[in-house]
């Protein structure tokens, strides 16, 4: 290359390489496979957070999980207005297309986003030009008054507590959708929380029956 390229680009391009020796050289025959198609049988919708990538997290192989990502892993409830709606068309893709079989909403511990939902403030940050961040974390104002009444705006207890209230809100905004409704009703489709807690690394999975998380043995 005859451009001058960045550390960052340089760290990614030494990633690429190793990549292409240690996991892509040696299973070239599943990479062949791959290419004439995916069929993973779980979703994942995480968070955008650098630190909570679900592959690593579950130590898939490339194929197995249809991730979508964003700002505190929220899906926002069905609605069929113009706009450019990505989580939903990447839903509709793995529900009616892929036909994938779980999906699972996993939080995380120390989520900038919830935390700023929580406070109602950025910490840090600028709030954005756009206002996109305000608008999206919006989403859990409606979750935030019963954490706030349990434990306040600060401290680890409640920031936890609205981290894993974002994903019972992501779990009812999904049952708005009638494909995935339809889908959960006759079996074929099961809706998942979870909660992985960066502190110690512990995947904590929620029972919908008793409303609590539980860590994983």
């Amino acid at each position: 290359m005859a451009e001058s390229l960045s550390p960052q680009m340089n760290r990614l391009l030494a990633g690429y390489h190793r990549f292409r020796h240690d996991a892509w050289t040696p299973h070239r025959e599943r990479w062949t496979s791959l290419g004439e198609g995916q069929s993973p049988e779980v979703m994942v919708i995480a968070c955008s957070d650098s630190r909570v990538d679900p592959a690593q997290i579950f130590d898939v192989a490339p194929g197995e999980i249809f991730v979508v990502r964003n700002v505190a892993a929220m899906v926002p409830p069905f609605e069929t207005a113009p706009g450019l709606h990505g989580v939903s068309a990447a839903l509709e893709f793995a529900v009616q297309v892929l036909k994938v079989k779980e999906i699972v909403v996993m939080g995380h511990g120390m989520c900038g986003g919830c935390k700023a939902a929580l406070t109602r403030e950025l910490h840090g940050a600028e709030p954005g030009e756009g206002g996109f961040i305000a608008n999206w974390i919006a989403m859990l104002d409606e979750a935030r008054g019963p954490v706030v009444a349990a434990h306040g705006t600060t401290g680890r207890v409640a920031e936890r507590a609205m981290e894993q209230a974002g994903v019972r809100v992501s779990l009812a905004n999904l049952r708005t959708f009638p494909c995935i409704r339809r889908a959960e009703r006759e079996g074929e489709l099961r809706l998942r929380g979870a909660f992985f807690a960066i502190s110690d690394g512990v995947l904590h999975v929620l029972d919908e029956a008793t409303d609590q998380f539980s860590p994983v043995a």
